[in-house]
């Protein structure tokens, strides 16, 4: 294999170290379980698997990349705040190199997972696309006319903090009301499901234990004719119908790509669901010049993404 770069996706719960080839593939992967989110205890454990893949390369990496939630600094590696692991302006990217004994450049996760995929997966060949992840929340990321999308401070594309219910929505985990994160996200799917339920006293949904309802289950049981799910789901397409419809507005993509534990699961149903009730929603702009579809990297999206980073040597601009 030649020249290989490794890209780390660092979640919440989880680590992984890809070893990436030049055709975007992964050739071997490394994992690990994060069980505490101190921040040392978080560092050892991604040295550690980093360690594992550059040795499975004989050392012919010189460049780690990391996917990391959380706003970072592109320049420094620092993550100024990650709500996934409570941190606050902690020195990731300098930590992991002085324990690697290589340099290692940070970037935001989703920002990866956008790169990913817009390289390697649908959005080839694209010149103005959006990927979102509707997962726990909704990681997102832009391209525009070819390239990565990253702001005057490296943080635009948190599509999932714009307001879409602001006066009826569910409260978000920034502090505003309906974001559309809230809303539309796995959670916000676990959330309609949970506001309508004493309207299905009877549903097998939530009988005896609300505690375990996932959005995966939700979007089975509405696929299998459930009522309750059904109307679950209906609220739930109509508000990610509603964000999207938005990100139509904003920028104007050729395709939106879903990814995700939501979309993973529920695939031709939700986009067969989704897709006229945007062109429904649609004003300003032509209906139907977007085409929103699946992702097709899945979870290797992010690290494939850090492993462009370290090949680029930062989370520089990638022409389509």
């Amino acid at each position: 294999m030649k020249n290989p770069s490794i890209g780390v996706d660092l979640g919440g719960s989880h680590v992984t170290a890809a070893v990436v080839d030049e055709s975007g593939t992964i050739v071997d992967r490394f994992e690990q379980d994060i069980v505490k989110h101190d921040f040392d205890d978080v560092v050892k454990i991604v040295a550690k698997v980093v360690e594992e893949a550059v040795g499975s390369v004989k050392g012919r990496v010189e460049v780690i990349g990391v996917g990391s939630p959380g706003g970072i600094d592109a320049a420094t590696g620092v993550v100024h705040y990650s709500p996934n692991f409570s941190w606050y302006d902690v020195p990731l990217g300098a930590r992991l190199s002085e324990r690697l004994g290589r340099p290692v450049i940070v970037a935001n996760d989703a920002s990866c997972a956008t790169l990913g995929e817009h390289t390697y997966g649908i959005g080839r060949g694209t010149r103005d696309f959006v990927l979102l992840t509707l997962g726990t929340g909704i990681g997102s990321g832009i391209v525009a006319g070819g390239e990565l999308l990253l702001g005057h401070a490296g943080g635009a594309g948190e599509l999932g903090h714009h307001q879409i219910r602001a006066t009826d929505g569910f409260a978000c985990t920034c502090g505003k009301i309906g974001c559309f994160e809230a809303q539309a996200s796995g959670t916000g799917l676990i959330r309609h499901a949970l506001t309508l339920a004493p309207s299905f006293p009877r549903s097998e949904l939530v009988s005896g234990k609300p505690a375990n309802l996932g959005s995966k289950s939700i979007g089975k049981a509405a696929q299998n004719g459930d009522a309750h799910a059904l109307a679950a789901w209906t609220r739930y397409v109509t508000d990610l119908a509603i964000g999207i419809t938005n990100l139509i507005g904003f920028v104007n993509p050729e395709l939106i790509a879903l990814g995700g534990g939501v979309a993973a699961g529920a695939g031709d149903f939700l986009i067969s669901a989704l897709v006229p009730r945007v062109d429904e929603l649609t004003r300003m702009i032509p209906r139907g010049g977007t085409r929103i579809e699946a992702a097709a990297l899945g979870n290797d999206a992010g690290a494939i993404g850090a492993s462009i980073v370290a090949r680029q040597g930062g989370l520089v601009v990638v022409k389509a």
